[in-house]
């Protein structure tokens, strides 16, 4: 067994994670931790922080700075849970790819030969309403899906 974990640093991200070691750890399945960094999301950040600051000339500056904080957040969230699976006893592993979000969880999820794609319910922004994410490409993967809440 196969099973892809969408991984955007969020708590609920994180509770999948968790769900899906378990699973695997039960199935003798594998666990990847995927992760989509999204230019696109970070320019727009950087155009909130420079609109609040007064400086639009300090956009690209605002851009660099959330670009690198965002990789770095990301890789620190995979790298705990990847020491969280391996002390389960999970095998386990993880994808970075840069890319437009749906785009690239629908790719990943329909031709990675996976057996199951968890995710949680929501996002990084803490919305009590589903994720808009979870809402663009549930219905789009091929694999059964498991949302945690």
């Amino acid at each position: 067994m196969k099973i892809l974990v969408l991984v955007d640093g969020s708590k609920w991200s994180q509770k999948a994670a968790l769900h899906a070691f378990s699973i695997a750890r039960r199935r003798k399945g594998k666990v990847i931790l995927f992760s989509v960094l999204d230019r696109k999301e970070v320019r727009a950040i950087a155009f909130h922080l420079s609109i609040r600051s007064e400086s639009i000339d300090d956009l690209q500056r605002f851009e660099e700075t959330v670009w690198r904080d965002t990789k770095r957040s990301i890789k620190e969230v995979i790298t705990t849970l990847l020491e969280v699976g391996h002390r389960e006893g999970v095998n386990c592993s993880f994808k970075i790819i840069e890319g437009a979000a749906k785009d690239r969880i629908l790719e990943e999820a329909n031709s990675g030969g996976y057996s199951l794609v968890v995710m949680g319910a929501y996002g990084r922004s803490g919305k009590t309403r589903i994720g808009s994410l979870l809402e663009d490409v549930v219905g789009s993967i091929d694999p059964p899906v498991m949302v945690v809440k």
